[in-house]
C-alpha cells in the first residue's frame, strides 16, 4: 500500500476507478501487441518468400550477364548507357501507432532496354531486365525489412508495458483497495459496537 493512501470512501472509489482503468488499459495493450505481433508473422513470411525471388533473380541475372560478357566483351560501356534511378520514393502507414514505411519504385517499361539493339545480346538484354527485377524486389524487401524492425521494437516496448501493469500496477491497487476495505469494514464494525454500547447505557 501507498504510504500516502487514507483509508477514506473518497480514497475506495478513487483506487477503484484507478483499477478499473489499469484492467482496460492492460486488455488494449494486449490487443495491439496480438495486432502487431500478426503484422509481423505475416511480414516475415513475406520477406522470406522475396528473399527466395531475389537469390534466384540474382543468380539468373549473374548468368545472363556472364554469358553477355562472353559474347560481346565486358559490357562496361553499354553499362554506363543505363541512367541512375532517382523514382524511390518513401511514404508511411500507420499499424496500431506504429510508422510502417512504403517504399515505391517506378516501373520501368520491360520491353525496352536503354542500350542499342544492334550492340547489345538477348543475353545482356535478359540480363538488364533481370536485375531491374532484383531492383524492384530489393526495395519491397527493404521496406518490409524496416517494417518488421519497428514492429519488433514495439511489440517488445508494448509487453513491457502490459508486464509493468499486470505484474505491478494491478496488483499494486488490488493490495490497497483491499487494505482500504478491510480497515473501513473494521472502522464500520467498531463504530457499530460503539453504538450498541451507548444504546444500552442509554436505556438502563
Amino acid at each position: 500500500m501507498n504510504a500516502q493512501t487514507v483509508p477514506t470512501k473518497g480514497n475506495l472509489i478513487a483506487i477503484k476507478k484507478s483499477l478499473g482503468l489499469a484492467k482496460t488499459g492492460f486488455d488494449l495493450l494486449d490487443k495491439k501487441r496480438n495486432i502487431l505481433v500478426r503484422e509481423l508473422m505475416t511480414l516475415i513470411d513475406h520477406a522470406n518468400e522475396i528473399q527466395d525471388i531475389i537469390d534466384s533473380s540474382y543468380s539468373k541475372a549473374y548468368l545472363a550477364l556472364q554469358n553477355a560478357n562472353i559474347t560481346l566483351g565486358i559490357c562496361e560501356e553499354l553499362a554506363c548507357t543505363v541512367p541512375i534511378d532517382d523514382t524511390l520514393k518513401l511514404s508511411y502507414r500507420s499499424v496500431m501507432g506504429v510508422e510502417i514505411p512504403i517504399v515505391s519504385i517506378e516501373e520501368t517499361s520491360t520491353d525496352q532496354v536503354p542500350f542499342g539493339l544492334l550492340s547489345s545480346s538477348s543475353a545482356l538484354d535478359e540480363a538488364y531486365l533481370l536485375f531491374l527485377k532484383v531492383k524492384q524486389l530489393t526495395a519491397k524487401l527493404a521496406e518490409i525489412e524496416n517494417s518488421i524492425y519497428r514492429l519488433a521494437k514495439s511489440i517488445k516496448k508494448t509487453q513491457k508495458r502490459a508486464n509493468a501493469l499486470k505484474n505491478i500496477i494491478i496488483p499494486k491497487f488490488h493490495k490497497t483497495l483491499k487494505f482500504i476495505s478491510d480497515t473501513l469494514e473494521e472502522k464500520d464494525r467498531e463504530d457499530f459496537s460503539r453504538l450498541k454500547v451507548i444504546k444500552e447505557q442509554h436505556f438502563l
